[in-house]
């Protein structure tokens, strides 16, 4: 009953605005939204913006849509790139997930990459409060991930965790509910998909599209040279005749188109262990890194990144939900709130 009342006088949410995919997190409820962040948007011939369709509808019109239907992605390298779409997707998202009228507006948690700027940070608390917020907290990408992920970030040790999203891979060490040392960088599932569609290009002479690309990454994607090889059919178009084309793609491809952008993540986890301070280093090789985000599920990473350092690697119970659940888990603990929130 008590529940219930609360639910009916707000319903505060946590929200993972990615640049793949956004989820919500609602008090007492758990996760209430998983969807891809893309809108379709029809421009008439004033210029102006109207929107389609929005998440999994959106998705599906991606390297589809007539001419004057365009659909977007708003969020770029884990930032607005769009703000007034980004606005109509959230406000979309947010009625969703509240299906009865509240009596007072939600308090909103959104996490944010640790590398935003303050022109970033402002664009994404307005973007938020037009959409309906009552008050808005950003949280540290790379600590929302630590808290989902079961780490205990309020003890005086260290803990590294490595967050590998769409657009970007944030890189942490934590200890006392604090950051100390973060790097974001610009390398994550699109980077991957990026490559996909680079190597095919340039091998088969095959052009192929975003979403493509990214289904032979969940498909056969692997950073394992030495695993077993899958082999995947792969339709696009003939960069040279304009036609319809098919080719037969391996795992062992995948592998190797992906071994620049995974060696970027390497470099920067090697970089963080150099800045890190020598108690905390103590702490990590007890414990080992943590992997979470979507892109901790590709094939062989953990073992990659295990044999590049020589440390535990370790990937999240719930990897693709570990951020929107450690910024979930601070709505129930408002001490924890105050101590994580970005000032």
């Amino acid at each position: 009953m008590a529940n219930w009342f609360e639910s009916l006088i707000s319903s505060d949410l946590a929200i993972d605005l990615g640049t793949a995919t956004t989820l919500i997190y609602m008090k007492g409820r758990g996760i209430v939204s998983n969807e891809p962040s893309v809108v379709a948007v029809q421009t008439d011939a004033k210029g102006e913006r109207r929107v389609l369709a929005v998440g999994k509808d959106a998705k599906e019109m991606l390297g589809r849509t007539p001419v004057g239907i365009e659909a977007i992605r708003p969020m770029r390298d884990g930032v607005i790139a769009d703000f007034e779409i980004t606005e109509a997707m959230l406000r979309t998202f947010i009625n969703k997930v509240q299906r009865r009228r509240t009596l007072v507006r939600p308090r909103v948690i959104v996490c944010v990459p640790s590398g935003i700027t303050g022109v970033e940070k402002r664009a994404v608390r307005e973007s938020a409060e037009s959409s309906g917020a009552r008050e808005v907290f950003l949280i540290e990408e790379p600590m929302a991930a630590a808290i989902g992920s079961g780490l205990p970030i309020t003890e005086p040790a260290g803990n590294m965790i490595v967050d590998i999203g769409g657009g970007t891979t944030e890189i942490a060490v934590i200890s006392l509910a604090g950051i100390v040392f973060a790097e974001s960088l610009k390398v994550g599932g699109d980077r991957l998909d990026a490559a996909i569609i680079e190597h095919l290009r340039r091998k088969y002479n095959l052009l192929i599209g975003e979403r493509t690309a990214e289904q032979i990454k969940m498909r056969i994607g692997t950073v394992d040279p030495h695993g077993p090889v899958d082999q995947m059919e792969v339709r696009g178009r003939d960069v040279g005749a304009g036609v319809p084309k098919t080719a037969i793609v391996g795992s062992d491809e995948v592998c190797e188109a992906l071994s620049e952008p995974v060696g970027e993540i390497l470099v920067a986890v090697r970089t963080a262990l150099e800045q890190t301070p020598p108690e905390l280093s103590a702490d990590i090789v007890d414990k080992g890194i943590v992997l979470a985000g979507g892109g901790a599920q590709l094939r062989g990473l953990d073992v990659l990144i295990r044999d590049d350092t020589g440390l535990p690697v370790l990937i999240a119970d719930d990897p693709s939900s570990a951020v929107v659940l450690g910024a979930g888990f601070t709505l129930d603990n408002p001490d924890l709130l105050r101590e994580v929130t970005i000032r």
